[in-house]
């Protein structure tokens, strides 16, 4: 039996995750900023859950929820899955986006995880043990127009994941991306700002993207609680995946990436060994 700390439950793939979290028997810590939110899951599983109050964006309280999540009888002093989910996306070309909105996007997506795990990784070192899941996004395999700035958060939460696979490897702590493609969650409607101008030359490019988003919500071929499943399945193995693709489309669109990538490698191989001092 393990104890999950998972970030935004309160919606879309974090609510999904805590359910099959506390049906495959696990206990789950279910953060939100307003835990309220989260009282009917908390209700239907009151052995195994609790919530608990956390904004990512602000490490006061980043802080009290590691040190209440740790003295709560659900985790009784051991955390084993810490899950980066918490996160929204903006939409807009880069131009469009100002300043504001991408910090507070980074703020969200990118540091508060960077902040939640280096305030964790003391514990999870010290019992030699742990699995931090960071719930990724299918503009890391290669991104659109339009999602310039929330792409950007998610390649360096990974980027950032990448290192600490390598640095916690030694001390059997393990480290796992998922990059899921469209699911049927609310994120579309219920999480994602937009650039606070609006450019006409970019109509056909990002405006295109936003306008394909509005009409894929609510019909993305992704089932939420069977990603949820998907996940925590593979968190059960000895050897968690570097990265774990969910769903049809973020499958075809990784091999479809690998491919376009391994040609273009091969086009200019020859130009790029040219840079290093003759043998």
């Amino acid at each position: 039996m393990r104890t999950w700390l998972i970030t935004g439950c309160s919606s879309g793939f974090g609510r999904a995750l805590a359910e099959a979290v506390l049906t495959s028997g696990d206990h789950c810590i279910a953060t939100a900023r307003d835990p309220q939110s989260l009282r009917g899951l908390i209700e239907q599983h009151p052995q195994q859950s609790v919530a608990l109050q956390l904004d990512v964006t602000d490490r006061a309280s980043i802080s009290a929820c590691v040190q209440a999540a740790l003295a709560s009888p659900v985790a009784n002093q051991r955390i084993d899955v810490l899950v980066h989910n918490a996160g929204y996306g903006l939409v807009g070309a880069i131009e469009e986006c100002d300043e504001a909105q991408v910090r507070r996007n980074f703020e969200t997506n990118f540091f508060g995880a960077m902040f939640l795990t280096q305030a964790l990784l003391p514990h999870f070192r010290a019992q030699r043990s742990g699995l931090i899941i960071a719930m990724s996004a299918a503009a890391v395999i290669s991104n659109y127009a339009g999602f310039g700035v929330y792409g950007a958060a998610k390649w360096a939460l990974e980027g950032m994941c990448e290192s600490l696979r390598a640095e916690l490897a030694p001390v059997g702590v393990k480290v796992m991306m998922v990059e899921p493609g469209p699911f049927r969650t609310d994120f579309i409607a219920r999480s994602m700002d937009k650039g606070s101008t609006r450019i006409s030359e970019y109509d056909r490019t990002s405006g295109q993207f936003t306008s394909m988003l509005e009409r894929m919500s609510g019909k993305q071929p992704g089932d939420p609680m069977r990603g949820a499943q998907a996940i925590v399945t593979a968190s059960q193995h000895e050897t968690v995946p570097a990265r774990l693709v969910l769903g049809r489309y973020a499958i075809e669109k990784t091999k479809k990436k690998w491919a376009a990538s391994q040609a273009e490698l091969a086009t200019w191989e020859e130009l790029g060994l040219s840079a290093d001092f003759p043998k």
